[in-house]
């Protein structure tokens, strides 16, 4: 009688993917050789809101199966950016918890150290807010956490975090002590054809951020909108997402802004995005960062949060500092 035994190898593999659903932030490419892309998305601002990036430390595959590592820097205030190739070897991940490490880079979900060419410091994070996690619902991607075929994936690390330290940049320090953080990633093999993004954690009070996301969702044979959006107020997470029950109920785009208004089953939430200047970011078409997005990180979002059942305005407020990409076919999103 033949008895199928695993190996090591493959024992590790299945160990790997199973931690991975319920811990997102963790890298997924392990058994990875082509056509696979992963980006962490570390977002910083300084307290007095004059200094704010984006690095964006990540792994890209071709098809080829040809690959390289990657950090990407967005200047939010210049509206520039930065894309620094390293070699595929020079990275290196933690199976069991959040570390990476390029070069002489490592990111964590509590801290950053950079040592890049004009760029060089320590930052840690403090009261880090992941989204929410369950059996069923292993953080922001839900119940689709376990569909096998998704294009692409998401995660959210932390909606919003408390930074200390500084950084060198080009010989200059910059504090970012007391500044506030919030921290996303993707993996998949390219981003949707078409979707919005936008996000901000820079309201009247502190401890409140907004996050929220349309995008045209390939689906096997079809395809579907998806959605997901949250408001973090102090300590309460208000979600908004395809697998909630929730409804997009207007979706408007032009040149100068973003109208969103989305239903759950006890709130409406509305957002209005002021777009401003934009950079360019490469970004993952069939696993290379070959393809082109441009985001803003000094656009305003209008959000307001209305009780349905008694019509009552549970917050109002304009998020500064607040990031924006319109990529791809965006005119399939729309609805009135």
């Amino acid at each position: 009688m033949n008895i199928f035994v695993l190996s090591d190898k493959h024992k590790k593999m299945i160990a790997q993917k199973i931690r991975g659903i319920w811990n997102p932030e963790l890298y997924h490419g392990w058994e990875k050789k082509k056509r696979f892309f992963e980006g962490w998305y570390y977002k910083i601002v300084s307290k007095d809101e004059k200094n704010a990036f984006a690095f964006i430390p990540g792994i890209a595959m071709d098809e080829n199966g040809n690959k390289q590592a990657f950090i990407q820097i967005l200047n939010g205030k210049n509206s520039t950016s930065e894309y620094i190739k390293f070699p595929f070897e020079s990275f290196k991940a933690n199976s069991k918890k959040h570390i990476i490490e390029i070069d002489q880079n490592r990111f964590t979900t509590h801290s950053i150290d950079l040592n890049l060419p004009n760029i060089r410091g320590s930052l840690k994070f403090e009261n880090v807010t992941p989204w929410s996690n369950s059996f069923f619902s292993p953080g922001i991607m839900g119940p689709f956490s376990f569909v096998p075929f998704m294009e692409c994936y998401h995660g959210i690390l932390s909606m919003d975090h408390l930074i200390t330290g500084e950084l060198s940049i080009k010989n200059k320090k910059v504090n970012f002590t007391h500044g506030r953080g919030y921290t996303e990633k993707d993996w998949g093999h390219s981003f949707p054809i078409g979707y919005v993004w936008m996000q901000s954690n820079h309201f009247r009070e502190p401890e409140i951020s907004f996050k929220c996301s349309v995008a045209k969702i390939p689906f096997k044979i079809f395809s579907f909108n998806g959605f997901i959006a949250g408001l973090w107020l102090k300590n309460k997470l208000i979600e908004f997402t395809t697998y909630n029950f929730s409804k997009v109920k207007k979706c408007k785009i032009n040149d100068k802004q973003v109208e969103i208004e989305i239903e759950n089953p006890k709130h409406t939430l509305k957002a209005l995005v002021s777009r401003s200047k934009t950079a360019t970011l490469a970004a993952p078409i069939q696993g290379f960062m070959d393809a082109k997005i441009d985001e803003s990180m000094t656009s305003k979002i209008e959000v307001k949060l209305i009780e349905r059942k008694t019509n009552t305005i549970i917050f109002d407020d304009v998020g500064r500092n607040a990031g924006c990409e319109v990529a791809g076919n965006y005119s399939i999103l729309l609805k009135n």
